[in-house]
């Protein structure tokens, strides 16, 4: 083939390779332009043209549940007579039980907290509405699970939790997972603080970290400035040249935190060693057992069983409705936050 025809064979692959290229990238382009247009009409038309769904609280009778639940079981396993007498059984044991007229209840919240401890908008309302109806013999369970986070969010969570402990309405405290830092903190206002075997417990201490950019900056010529009013108004920064003083002011802060942190747990359960639990360490449910962190080995799960044949469990549930905008944002912080620990 002469050597014209191979460069005109040459060019002629080029552009077919070009316009198969552009007719690609202008298809992606249409399909991210429409998403985002589908997705910008999706968050006017719930702000605007749907009706709002409102805050609600539900509540659960626990009771009812497992009663379903062994009823289920028995139809399946057990023949017509069996049947019929587990019938009569549970019959007999609904009399007694509509004959106690002040029958103990058992109110059961659930807390998953993040590292702003963000339930504690629910709990809240939760904490509120019981307050209207729990009455002297009743008890609060709270099922907890938090790795700690931010003081002042896991400081809000746990005077939330006061307000059981001040009213002397008893509370008691499950950690199946987790309670470590903040969560630790919420969990030591519980009157009992049970605890899985394997629970992770403690971490009574304060940590914080920041990076320091300010040698990279002066590598590549760029001053920080920054203007305060007030000594301490900024002590360590991230762009500016940190010093001694600042340092050590920032480690006196913490140092002080880290006593108020002390201070509130050994004001919930005196019984502790708080000099030896209060160095930032952690143990599991057993070390944390010997060490008078909780109370009891006990999962939730053997707590409420246990309890439903004496008491009326009634497990309670605050959700607050958000926009698509705000469910978005918080499953981006949630991943980030996640990624970041």
């Amino acid at each position: 083939m002469p050597a014209t025809s191979t460069w005109l064979a040459k060019g002629n692959a080029v552009s077919e390779f070009l316009l198969q290229y552009g007719l690609f990238f202008a298809k992606t382009i249409t399909l991210v332009a429409a998403l985002v247009l589908l997705i910008v009409l999706v968050m006017f038309f719930s702000g605007k043209s749907m009706p709002q769904r409102k805050d609600r609280l539900e509540i659960c009778k626990l009771n009812d549940k497992y009663d379903e639940i062994q009823q289920s079981f028995q139809a399946t396993v057990l023949d017509k007579n069996q049947l019929k007498q587990a019938a009569r059984d549970a019959k007999q044991k609904q009399k007694q039980i509509n004959k106690q007229a002040d029958r103990k209840r058992i109110y059961v919240l659930n807390f998953d907290g993040d590292i702003k401890a963000s339930a504690v908008q629910n709990l809240r309302e939760e904490i509120t509405a019981l307050l209207t109806v729990v009455r002297g013999g009743d008890e609060v369970f709270l099922r907890l699970t938090s790795s700690g986070g931010l003081v002042h969010s896991y400081g809000l969570a746990a005077s939330q939790l006061m307000r059981f402990r001040d009213r002397g309405i008893a509370l008691t405290v499950a950690v199946d997972k987790v309670a470590a830092s903040g969560g630790y903190m919420m969990a030591c206002v519980g009157n009992r603080i049970i605890a899985a075997p394997f629970a992770i417990l403690g971490s009574i201490g304060v940590v914080a970290q920041l990076p320091n950019f300010n040698r990279l900056l002066k590598k590549h010529d760029v001053d920080f400035e920054q203007f305060t009013a007030g000594e301490y108004k900024r002590t360590v920064t991230l762009f500016g040249e940190n010093t001694d003083a600042a340092r050590g002011k920032f480690k006196d802060e913490i140092e002080q935190t880290h006593g108020l942190f002390k201070q509130f747990v050994i004001e919930n359960r005196p019984q502790l060693d708080i000099d030896r639990v209060a160095n930032g360490e952690h143990w599991y449910g057993t070390q944390a057992l010997a060490l008078k962190l909780v109370d009891e080995l006990l999962t939730s799960d053997d707590f409420m069983y246990n309890k439903s044949k004496e008491a009326d469990l009634y497990e309670v549930t605050y959700s607050m409705h958000k926009g698509i905008t705000e469910r978005f944002g918080k499953f981006m912080s949630d991943n980030v936050a996640r990624l970041f620990s």
